[in-house]
């Protein structure tokens, strides 16, 4: 499978992907597929992979519904995990002791309606927002905390390294998707998919997913070789984050979906169509091949 043009993939130049992808995308996997990537963050991915433009992409599970069709979900490479989830963050933290999180008439900003994040926050305010949310707008992830602080949006969900640098803009957590999630389901929490064009073939499928497994296992065995490539596309962000973030957001589940990762892919596309957040997926969407 190393003969031939280049599969075309696009990832997030997020310190995730590019420790996931390094060893597969410098050639250090043995005949594994050449690619030939685009960086691009996952809202605009999610928009390629509708759109049938690229061979393999890093996309929201929250898009599959729309893309599985033409896409088979690979069983590793993505990013699923526990204590990850997004989280709501709001300027002020309100009296200690309040009657809980209130969003009615309020606007709140996310990076995607079409976003694992979304999904989980939507789920999250049908079972403890009574009043609902005021209003919903879509903002660029690096432009949503800047928008809280500044008064411009009275709460946020943010993704990715927002974890760990929320307070350095004078935020609060109001409420934390993921931990919902996993109080209400056990589950891990899915965020990102690896995918592929089901028009490659049985065998270049399982050829892809090989190599994906292949090269986490090499990320892992001998962390520094990715050092560079991680740092050359994590743009202004501090080492000690990008190695959080990777730590976080890279685990079992990055290696093998496994029982209990498809169970919460599965789970969280049921709960969302039985909310009319996402069209219902056939029972065997998910299999591999």
């Amino acid at each position: 499978m190393s003969t031939g043009e280049p599969l075309k993939i696009a990832y997030s130049p997020c310190p995730n992907d590019t420790f996931v992808f390094d060893a597969w995308a410098h050639g250090r996997v043995p005949g594994a597929p050449a690619l030939d990537v685009t960086f691009a963050d996952i809202d605009i991915t999610n928009g390629m992979a509708e759109r049938g433009e690229l061979d393999v992409l890093k996309v929201s599970y929250a898009v599959l519904p729309w893309v599985l069709e033409e896409y088979a979900l690979l069983p590793c490479g993505g990013a699923l995990g526990r204590g990850c989830g997004p989280l709501v963050l709001v300027k002020d933290a309100g009296p200690a002791g309040g009657a809980g999180p209130d969003l009615s008439g309020k606007t709140v900003a996310v990076p995607s309606e079409r976003s694992t994040a979304y999904l989980l926050f939507r789920l999250w305010a049908a079972d403890v927002l009574p009043a609902g949310v005021g209003k919903v707008v879509v903002l660029p992830f690096n432009e949503i905390m800047p928008a809280v602080r500044d008064g411009r949006v009275d709460a946020g969900l943010v993704i990715h390294e927002a974890r760990f640098t929320y307070q350095d803009y004078g935020l609060h957590c109001l409420a934390d998707m993921g931990e919902h999630w996993e109080s209400t389901t056990g589950l891990p929490i899915p965020l990102g998919a690896i995918i592929a064009r089901r028009a490659l073939g049985e065998a270049t499928l399982k050829a892809l997913a090989e190599a994906a497994r292949a090269s986490v296992r090499m990320a892992w065995d001998d962390p520094e070789a990715s050092r560079p490539y991680v740092r050359a596309h994590a743009q202004e962000l501090d080492p000690a984050v990008a190695d959080q973030h990777i730590g976080l957001y890279v685990n079992e589940f990055t290696a093998d979906l496994g029982d209990s990762g498809y169970a919460a892919v599965r789970g969280l596309l049921t709960r969302a169509a039985a909310e009319g957040l996402v069209p219902a997926i056939s029972p065997g969407a998910l299999a591999f091949p």
